[in-house]
């Protein structure tokens, strides 16, 4: 029989007496996180099992944000659908446009003005710009640093003004039309969009002091959330992530489409020669910011040989391609989008089908996320930069 003792009033144990908690046993917390948690980028339901902190296994929940517009385009003219593939990515409405105006205009066989394919370019790059600026500055939003959110805000609403003077509005456009542009671009237009790209290369600097050379930040992404070659490529990942993982991939210089093999740019790859390794956390940021400044070069060389001409191609009222099937893909900022269509020579397609990057950027977490704290989880969500409107479509 083992000695007992009694505890004294002020708490002291005497000798001999059983330690207080030694048959304590924990278990595996089962939560959600999100759909509304700003964390998840999104109305994304992530079902974490964790040992206190840490994360044993997690999976993700899609389909808040369904809407059905692969099937709505099978059911609408081809020029009544477009406005629905803004809502795809919502970040990058003009590199959805482009990619499926593409696709209607292969099946018919149309041919796009010289001007109007510079024009996409500018717009699209422009676009990525943008977009990647969002990521930048909400990236450190998740983790703690409120300051860079508001510096890349200032560009942004240069950016957003820029866009909103030719289409009419500040994020879904519906600019880029069945067989070129909605309008052409003006002088004045121009000027802006010179400033615009001088403040971006002015103050991307200032962007790094912030994050990239930040000691905190560099703390809570290098060597986190690590996505390494072999799970990318198996996963499906591309964009910056699948580059930031040491993967040269590219769809604009490798597969290229549009009048993109007329340019000359780079395609930065990881690891960061700053910190951390190669498919991080902190090597997708960086990425990025080396992809804003790939943009903009493309950008000024689009201007410099942009000709003079119509923006937009003779297009029939009642647009019906012939009989076949294309498969289009395009470099959005996120990664690949793709989508393949299916004419039976009426004025809608038989079959739409789309091919979102941030799906199977969003579904490698459920192998790279074991081990992590949940802190780190949000680091690795957020690095991701996945948009919910393109998961579900």
């Amino acid at each position: 029989m083992s000695p007992r003792a009694e505890s004294t009033s002020t708490g002291e144990v005497h000798e001999g007496q059983p330690l207080v908690g030694r048959d304590l046993r924990t278990e595996e917390l089962v939560f959600n996180m999100g759909p509304q948690h700003p964390a998840t980028h999104g109305v994304l339901r992530v079902v974490i099992k964790s040992d206190g902190e840490v994360v044993r296994s997690l999976e993700p929940h899609i389909g808040n944000l369904h809407r059905s517009s692969e099937k709505i385009g099978e059911e609408l003219p081809y020029y009544q659908w477009l406005p629905y593939v803004d809502r795809w990515d919502y970040l990058a409405a003009m590199n959805n446009e482009h990619v499926a105006c593409m696709a209607i205009e292969r099946l018919g066989g149309l041919e796009v003005p010289e001007r109007a394919e510079y024009i996409r370019i500018i717009v699209a790059e422009v676009q990525r710009i943008l977009s990647h600026l969002m990521a930048i500055g909400v990236y450190g939003l998740d983790l703690g640093a409120f300051t860079p959110f508001l510096h890349q805000f200032r560009e942004r609403e240069r950016g957003l003004d820029l866009l909103d003077h030719i289409a009419g509005a500040r994020l879904l456009y519906h600019y880029v039309r069945i067989g070129g542009v909605k309008r052409d671009v003006s002088k004045e237009w121009i000027d802006e969009l010179e400033v615009f790209l001088d403040a971006v290369e002015k103050r991307l600097p200032d962007y790094n002091t912030l994050l990239l050379h930040n000691h905190i930040f560099q703390e809570r992404t290098c060597g986190i959330g690590v996505i390494d070659r072999e799970v990318a490529v198996r996963w499906g990942v591309t964009g910056p992530a699948l580059r930031a993982a040491g993967v040269s991939w590219d769809t604009r210089r490798d597969a290229p489409y549009s009048i993109y093999d007329r340019f000359e740019f780079d395609v930065p790859v990881g690891p960061s020669p700053i910190a951390g390794v190669a498919g991080d956390c902190f090597a997708r940021h960086w990425l990025r910011v080396r992809e804003v400044t790939e943009s903009v070069k493309i950008v000024r060389q689009a201007l410099g040989q942009m000709p003079e001409g119509p923006v937009m191609a003779r297009v029939p009222k009642s647009y019906k391609p012939p009989v076949g099937e294309v498969y289009v893909r395009g470099e959005n900022p996120r990664g690949e989008l793709a989508t393949y269509m299916v004419s039976e020579g009426k004025d809608r397609a038989y079959r739409i089908r789309c091919r979102g990057p941030s799906f199977s950027n969003i579904a490698v977490i459920t192998e790279v996320s074991e081990g992590l704290l949940l802190g780190d989880l949000v680091a690795m969500i957020g690095s991701l930069d996945i948009v919910l409107g393109e998961v579900d479509r």
